[in-house]
């Protein structure tokens, strides 16, 4: 009976508040340091002092993104580098314009999950699952109106495959979700990946990975 006892009460330790879980970054990394005085910003942004906060603050004017380039799409992001009232709130969106066959690449967001309605056209969408799930493929047509779920961390895209423009939101399940858009990562990183990786990771000759590191690989967000 007392070793019942003693696993109950562990049990409750363990699921009350003083035993969390880490908060979750907010940015690539947060490197400690000793002195808060030489500290840039904690995990997050620092608070603006309750008594000078205005409506202004938790407000944002979005206008239509232009697509008048390589990828026919554009995203206009409203996180909390540009609504500063989302601070610690969780939560963000973007709006994201198509250009007739524009597309949204494949990309990920590393700090949150994304989910999708579509205002205006047709998009395909769809997202690969992990290697543990052996690289699934999941997509669908989504129409005016039409919701899809993007999990976290996986890689996922968006095509207008209508005749006209399209436009989306996506609402997002942190204030700075983050976004690496794959081909740029891996061929405009900075300094480049090194041939060696790159041609063994895609088992293809040098040739082809110095053409693909010589594109302007163009970023719409």
């Amino acid at each position: 009976m007392k070793v019942l006892y003693f696993l109950v009460t562990i049990l409750a330790l363990a699921s009350s508040p003083s035993f969390a879980y880490d908060p979750s970054p907010l940015q690539d990394f947060c490197v400690a340091i000793q002195d808060p005085k030489d500290a840039v910003f904690v995990n997050g942004k620092f608070c603006k002092d309750p008594a000078l906060v205005k409506a202004e603050d938790f407000f944002e004017h979005v206008n239509p993104g232009n697509t008048s380039n390589a990828l026919g799409s554009q995203v206009t992001a409203v996180t909390v580098d540009q609504l500063f009232g989302l601070n610690t709130l969780g939560i963000s969106l973007a709006r994201i314009d198509f250009a007739p066959k524009g597309l949204n690449p494949p990309h990920t967001h590393p700090r949150g999950t994304e989910i999708l309605i579509v205002l205006e056209g047709t998009l395909y969408v769809g997202f690969v699952t992990s290697n543990q799930d052996k690289n699934r493929l999941f997509t669908k047509v989504l129409n005016k109106g039409d919701v899809f779920v993007f999990p976290i961390g996986l890689i996922h895209f968006q095509l207008n495959v209508g005749y006209g423009n399209a436009v989306a939101i996506a609402g997002l399940s942190s204030q700075n979700p983050g976004v690496i858009t794959i081909a740029n990562a891996l061929f405009k990183s900075n300094p480049p990946i090194s041939d060696e990786v790159l041609t063994k990771a895609f088992q293809v000759d040098k040739s082809i990975i110095d053409y693909l590191q010589k594109q302007s690989w163009y970023d719409n967000n």
